[in-house]
């Protein structure tokens, strides 16, 4: 909890104190960056129901992305323990919503990380842990796997933050040009 108010200062700071020299996102930046990417909706829904965008520049809406997948990962990684709260004594089931908890911990961790390479515009570095992040929920799923009998009900918030992840990755294809 503390290290996502910390994140969310970390957003606040850097897409309010951007310096003049950066080009903001009107609407056409938003359309053009959102043009970019395979999940154009998803892209321009995000960017366009924060209030924050229309400040941002290209590398700020990349940043506002990463918080939208880390919001996810965290609203993940919630449901799942509590999910792991109310199960019966299926222990096969319990070891798998830890794990599958813990995967989206790490996919929200491996995010938080991408913001700080972003803002020092190490971009590999923020390719490889939003690639990561994006992979977590991959873990998860096999996890479902290794034991037939229990039904994988995450398909949607898998399929969720792995498109956000590569929405992000695709702006920051934009960043390195």
């Amino acid at each position: 909890m503390g290290s996502t108010i910390f994140l969310l200062f970390l957003l606040s700071l850097y897409i309010f104190h951007q310096p003049y020299t950066f080009v903001t996102a009107d609407d056409n930046l938003i359309q053009k960056t959102c043009k970019s990417t395979k999940y154009y909706d998803l892209c321009l829904s995000c960017l366009k129901s924060n209030p924050n965008s229309p400040n941002a520049n290209t590398k700020g809406l990349a940043v506002i992305m990463v918080g939208i997948g880390m919001a996810n990962a965290t609203a993940t990684s919630s449901y799942l323990a509590s999910q792991l709260l109310g199960t019966t004594n299926d222990t096969n089931m319990k070891k798998v919503l830890k794990e599958c908890a813990d995967k989206y911990t790490y996919a929200g961790d491996a995010l938080q990380a991408s913001v700080q390479n972003l803002v020092a515009e190490s971009y590999d570095y923020a390719y490889m842990h939003i690639t990561a992040a994006a992979d977590y929920p991959n873990a998860c799923h096999n996890a479902f796997k290794r034991y037939p009998g229990l039904a994988y009900e995450l398909a949607r918030r898998e399929d969720g933050l792995k498109h956000i992840c590569y929405v992000v990755l695709e702006i920051i294809d934009l960043l390195e040009w």
